[in-house]
């Protein structure tokens, strides 16, 4: 299912008092998720080929993952986009609410993308991107039950997006 970060699918935050409100939705499903468990975080940069503009904004976001460890590159080579590789690296750590604000923050501005957050055993997956997040429950009960919880933070589209 599909959560908006800021009231009538408003995509970016402009004033502090957005983000702050960005931030408590996303730490408030992450903390129904994930409290009382170690999650895995991951983080997804990427590197040109040379000769290729580097078109991703200028920030680490592993530098935001405390403690994560290079797990695997990707090699992207598609026809209409430029050649690169993806570092992606994962750390583990018990969930506290606010412990991932700076590289939440980063998602919300759209200045980092690919960050997962799940479950050690791979059950929930929560995938923020600029505008809200996408989450994965392992049943319906829990999706069902997650949805009503924030009803109003859901789309108003048909579509879910």
């Amino acid at each position: 299912m599909r959560f908006h970060s800021l009231p009538n699918s408003q995509r970016y935050a402009y004033t502090e008092a957005e983000y702050r409100t960005v931030l408590h939705r996303y730490n408030i499903v992450l903390t129904e998720l994930f409290a009382g468990q170690e999650v895995y975080v991951t983080t997804v940069t990427y590197v040109m080929d040379e000769g290729f503009t580097n078109l991703a904004p200028d920030i680490d976001a592993h530098a935001l993952n405390p403690g994560s460890r290079p797990w695997t590159r990707v090699r992207e080579d598609d026809d209409s986009d430029p050649a690169c590789t993806l570092h992606v690296h994962v750390g583990r750590q018990p969930w506290k609410p606010g412990m991932l604000d700076p590289l939440l923050r980063a998602v919300a501005d759209d200045e980092c993308k690919g960050v997962l957050i799940m479950d050690t055993d791979l059950l929930r997956l929560y995938a923020p991107y600029d505008g809200g997040a996408d989450v994965i429950l392992a049943n319906r009960e829990e999706r069902d039950a997650l949805k009503a919880a924030h009803a109003d933070w859901l789309s108003k589209h048909p579509s879910g997006s």
